[in-house]
């Protein structure tokens, strides 16, 4: 229960800091910064107890390297999903608190654009988080989340202006929630999420085999 817990809660203050920066126009250039900051410390706090996944691509990730179990991947999934929902209705109520604005909505005019974008970004951040979390690479695990964090906000960055910067399940699905996101576009990020995060496992197996050692 305390893997899942904290899941849920890391992945929670990371997509609410997340929608409340990129939402906020007078802050949204430092949203990604503030994404990236995020991440650092939710990966310092859970590391520990659950990995710090924090997204459903890289738990299918884990999945699939044999690092996670089934039932783990289910909760660990179930807990994010819960998170972001939850970090998407407070967020989006504090947003209207705050500014009273409408939410701004990303609009995918050109899927397959919208697709590599996602399917690199999240290649770049689960095939970081696999080698920072391999068991062979020990030396490398205090540094996890300055390389979490920075990494995020890199592709943040370069990707926002095409996709919307989202690598995340949990995120496409809270934006969906708030109306940030079009439900229509919605399997485009599933899809390069996903996709993006098998590809990284596959090339860190490769070159993490026997043969290459």
């Amino acid at each position: 229960m305390k893997k899942y817990l904290t899941e849920g809660i890391g992945t929670f203050f990371l997509l609410f800091i997340t929608i409340l920066t990129s939402q906020n126009p007078d802050i949204a250039l430092a949203a990604p910064l503030a994404a990236g900051a995020a991440l650092l410390a939710m990966t310092y706090v859970g590391e520990r107890i659950s990995g710090a996944h924090y997204n459903p691509a890289i738990t299918l990730a884990m999945l699939m390297r044999g690092s996670t179990s089934r039932t783990d991947a289910i909760y660990y999934i179930m807990a994010q999903l819960i998170g972001g929902v939850l970090a998407a209705l407070i967020g989006g109520f504090l947003l209207n608190c705050n500014t009273g604005q409408e939410i701004q909505m990303h609009y995918n005019k050109m899927g397959i654009c919208s697709i590599v974008a996602e399917f690199c970004g999240a290649f770049g951040l689960t095939y970081v988080f696999m080698n920072v979390n391999n068991p062979r690479q020990t030396a490398e695990k205090s540094f996890s989340g300055i390389a979490m964090g920075f990494t995020l906000a890199g592709f943040i960055y370069a990707l926002r202006s095409i996709s919307g910067g989202v690598f995340n399940p949990a995120l496409a699905l809270s934006l969906l929630t708030i109306g940030a996101l079009d439900g229509s576009d919605l399997w485009i990020y599933l899809a390069g999420a996903i996709l993006g995060a098998a590809a990284a496992n596959t090339v860190f197996l490769v070159v993490n085999s026997n043969e290459n050692d």
